[in-house]
């Protein structure tokens, strides 16, 4: 496990307290597990994602992870239409492990609620949440 100074955890995201990780443009959002999520289940063995089209509501479960420690679900952070997700996970689903804000992206949605009011964290409120 790493050490909480060598998490990765970017400023141009919105955190979740399930630890889901938001970024959005254009009423577009990209969705995934933060550093800190990964690196708390170990190696990524497989990932579920939901179909194309599918809409979900915030706090809704859209997909598993599945490691070598567990098998855990996926929570919508905001409310969205399924717009795409990453196939690259099918066939390499340690690109959450080693890239969870970028080649291990798992969803890509068209947003049905507001990014600003849906209680997500700035970095440093997600800090602050795991130092608890």
């Amino acid at each position: 496990m790493k050490e909480f100074s060598e998490l990765k955890l970017p400023d141009n995201v919105k955190y979740a307290e399930n630890h889901e990780w938001v970024r959005s443009a254009d009423g577009k959002a990209r969705i995934g597990i933060s550093d800190y999520a990964q690196d708390q289940l170990g190696d990524i063995v497989y990932v579920e994602l939901p179909d194309i089209g599918s809409t979900f509501k915030k706090g809704e479960a859209f997909g598993t992870v599945e490691s070598v420690k567990a098998v855990t679900d996926l929570y919508m952070p905001v409310g969205g239409e399924i717009l795409s997700t990453n196939t690259a996970l099918e066939e390499s689903p340690e690109l959450v492990n080693s890239e969870p804000y970028d080649e291990g992206w798992m969803i890509e949605i068209e947003l049905t609620d507001d990014i600003q009011s849906g209680g997500l964290m700035s970095r440093d409120a997600y800090i602050e949440l795991l130092k608890g």
